[in-house]
């Protein structure tokens, strides 16, 4: 990958208390994915009533902290997309729900 265009698309966001959610569209300028081993939170998760982001932009993965995910390759996300939602421990909690332990079975 060489620009933002080519990075995956966060396709969707059903996260409605970020302030980058628009319409489960996110609007970030690009987000990053960290957490810790076996989790992948949304980094940049922002818990306001207040709307921010770009108007006209969905927001691309700009980075991916997951070395452990089958997607990321030299710390960027290879997956032609990916979908952010609520963590399995904490729903009002934003997690890369297209993360994918290496190793994993995937499922269709």
């Amino acid at each position: 990958m060489s620009t933002l265009m080519e990075m995956p698309e966060v396709v969707e966001c059903s996260i409605d208390g970020c302030g980058y959610n628009h319409d489960h569209g996110c609007h970030a300028g690009a987000v990053t994915i960290a957490g810790h081993t076996g989790d992948a939170s949304c980094a940049t998760f922002i818990p306001l009533s207040t709307k921010g982001g770009l108007e006209k932009v969905i927001a691309h993965v700009g980075a991916c902290q997951r070395e452990e995910c089958t997607h990321n390759d030299n710390l960027e996300c290879n997956a032609p997309s990916i979908r952010v939602g609520a963590g399995p421990e904490d729903p009002g909690h934003a997690d890369c729900l297209t993360f994918e332990p290496n190793g994993a079975t995937r499922q269709a």
